[in-house]
């Protein structure tokens, strides 16, 4: 399959949203319609530490997304990019959409700097960490809530 990655752009947005409504259902959570447009404007320039990009199949059509988070460290003088969200359409999963993504996100983050640049994901999400097994170096740290 051709994939191509590209920053998210207005006229994607009817797409945009749909996949982030089923990656919101995928983790079984639920985010206030409110805070979901929000983080469209801030994508859209509405906060330059926040970007996202869109993986498009060869008809054109929006298969995947990645949301990335720019921020400060106190371990560096540079900063880290945090890939806040990624999701592929079930369909698409293991053609590259995902690897593509991510190296997509990896492109950006060095053009800003960013000296790291992590994500976190389901401890049971097989079929994910087995991509993210082959494109970075697994942590060793358990991430505590409140």
């Amino acid at each position: 399959m051709s994939i191509r990655v590209r920053p998210l752009e207005a006229r994607d947005h009817d797409a945009w949203l749909a996949l982030f409504q089923d990656y919101i259902a995928f983790y079984g959570a639920s985010v206030p319609d409110d805070v979901v447009a929000l983080t469209w404007s801030r994508l859209m320039g509405g906060a330059p530490e926040m970007a996202g990009l869109g993986a498009f199949g060869a008809d054109g059509r929006l298969i995947g997304i990645a949301l990335m988070v720019f921020h400060r460290s106190t371990w560096a003088a540079d900063g880290y990019c945090y890939l806040e969200d990624l999701y592929v359409v079930p369909e698409a999963r293991g053609l590259g959409a995902g690897r593509a993504l991510i190296e997509g996100v990896y492109a950006a983050a060095d053009a800003r700097g960013a000296t790291r640049t992590y994500w976190v994901t389901e401890v049971d999400n097989a079929v994910a960490r087995r991509l993210y097994d082959r494109v970075a170096t697994r942590a060793p740290y358990v991430q505590y809530r409140r």
